[in-house]
């Protein structure tokens, strides 16, 4: 198994001793990374990554059901048939998404987007609030935040 070195950052503070004063530098360490695994699956065969946006209503499962989306709108795997032993049926997904408010989302809906497989959801804290730069009561905003959602699709059996 390869293990890759990653580098992390870290603040150390440091005391001047002529002036009494303390300041910040940063200090780079190496540590080892160990590679990640998806749990319950033997085979991992692809990965994909999407983003998805909802401008108005601050609703965080349209932005992660866009991200869903997103990641696996432009992929036509015909074969999968061949390389997953039982087919669809069989394949299965490990979705990971970062988004605001990550406790609101309706996993059941996300579930929708992916017409084979059987998706397994990992919804984290991340993603990011902006500006949108308006707010429309009549779109259900409350204020003028919008929610962007990212989004890893594993595929694999």
């Amino acid at each position: 198994m390869l293990s890759r070195v990653a580098f992390g950052v870290q603040l150390k503070k440091e005391n001047h001793t002529a002036t009494g004063l303390s300041a910040r530098k940063k200090v780079y360490t190496k540590f080892k990374r160990e590679p990640l695994r998806v749990r319950a699956m033997e085979k991992v065969l692809f990965i994909e990554s999407g983003f998805g946006a909802d401008q108005h209503g601050q609703n965080a499962t349209k932005a992660c059901k866009r991200a869903c989306r997103n990641a696996i709108e432009f992929n036509s795997i015909p074969s999968i048939k061949d390389i997953v032993p039982g087919g669809y049926e069989n394949m299965k997904l490990h979705v990971k998404i970062g988004c605001p408010d990550p406790h609101t989302v309706d996993v059941k809906d996300l579930a929708e987007v992916f017409p084979y497989g059987s998706p397994r959801f990992e919804v984290v804290e991340g993603g990011l609030r902006a500006n949108s730069g308006i707010c429309i009561a009549e779109l259900g905003d409350a204020n003028d935040e919008m929610f962007i959602a990212v989004a890893c699709v594993t595929v694999g059996y």
